[in-house]
């Protein structure tokens, strides 16, 4: 499959959902997956010891490597250029041969006793509605909401990093989130309450970020996997290695940590993968719309639909202002009559 299309592909079936898929669609799906669960994936590295909260864990880092390097502009990794998704454990913690193929599709085998009660008996009912309709009916996507974590960590579309010694921003270009990552800081909530990406805390350790998150928005790990509750939080180790075609790739070991929704701490390894032809095309971040522009619903059966052309609620796609009425007022002025 085009790098590019299965790009777009994946990014539009999770941005609106399943319910009113065709069997290409559907086939379209399944081929991303069977291609991302096909890459190099390092292993799965466990937290050094067993912690009962992320906290614990990111002190035990943070003291093991003597309170982080204190990098300079000169010294800290450049992580350039464009970023995509490839491979991750994550399927694998919640279903038996869990992988991105079967993520999303029927005959999975959930494991059990992995998740609490509440959210195993939820994830069950999620996987028995894939196994009737070969989808999962509706997305929250489709009311667009943002992915959240942890499944910021593998939405499809391309990603950008920049590392500063007082900041890393780490930034998806699907629905623009941006994750901002203070280094050698302390957890603030000036708004006291929860947002999809929560706050991050990090120092380096060398040419690797560690990163502590919470106060993130209940969501899901993706669509077709199990709901987060509003009590996880996730320690996450970044660093660039050189791949054995030469290429770069960014790998990720992350450990879960929800005590509403986890029986346990799971631990999973993501990838990223460089990806200069996209460059060299002229590929570049744009910013997401969506509410006034999308038209996907959620129907009286919970399934996720779509306004055509011709009904009343439909949306122009190219988006207006509050003024369509004056000219000049179209969103996306490049394809407006002269």
């Amino acid at each position: 499959m085009n790098t590019q299309r299965l790009a777009a592909t994946c990014g539009v079936l999770i941005a609106f959902g399943a319910g009113s898929l065709t069997a290409q669609d559907r086939n379209s799906a399944d081929a991303v997956g069977a291609e991302q669960a096909s890459m190099s994936l390092p292993r799965v590295e466990l937290p050094p010891r067993n912690f009962k909260t992320a906290e614990a864990h990111y002190k035990y880092l943070f003291d093991a490597a003597d309170g982080g390097t204190e990098h300079t502009m000169a010294t800290i990794p450049v992580w350039d250029g464009l970023w995509g998704s490839g491979n991750n454990t994550m399927p694998a913690i919640f279903l038996e041969n869990g992988t991105l193929a079967v993520a999303w599709s029927r005959g999975a085998t959930m494991k059990e006793g992995v998740l609490t009660t509440a959210y195993e008996e939820h994830f069950r009912q999620r996987r028995a509605e894939i196994e009737e309709y070969g989808q999962q009916r509706y997305d929250r996507l489709t009311n667009c909401e943002y992915p959240g974590m942890p499944r910021w960590l593998w939405e499809p579309y391309i990603k950008e990093f920049v590392n500063m010694p007082h900041q890393s921003w780490l930034m998806n270009d699907f629905m623009n989130e941006t994750r901002r990552v203070y280094i050698g800081k302390e957890h603030v909530n000036i708004d006291g309450k929860h947002s999809s990406t929560g706050d991050s805390i990090g120092f380096w350790d060398e040419d690797k970020l560690v990163i502590w998150t919470k106060w993130v928005n209940p969501a899901d790990y993706v669509r077709g996997m199990p709901l987060t509750s509003n009590k996880i939080e996730m320690v996450e180790t970044w660093q660039e290695v050189a791949k054995a075609d030469g290429g770069r790739q960014l790998v990720t070991q992350v450990t879960f940590y929800d005590p509403i929704g986890l029986t346990s701490p799971q631990s999973a390894v993501y990838t990223h993968d460089s990806r200069p032809d996209l460059e060299d095309i002229g590929v570049r971040i744009r910013n997401w719309e969506c509410t006034s522009s999308s038209n996907s619903f959620k129907d009286q059966d919970g399934n996720t639909q779509f306004y055509l052309p011709g009904d009343p609620e439909y949306k122009d796609p190219r988006g207006f202002t509050d003024f369509p009425d004056v000219p000049g007022q179209s969103l996306n002025p490049i394809f407006d009559e002269e």
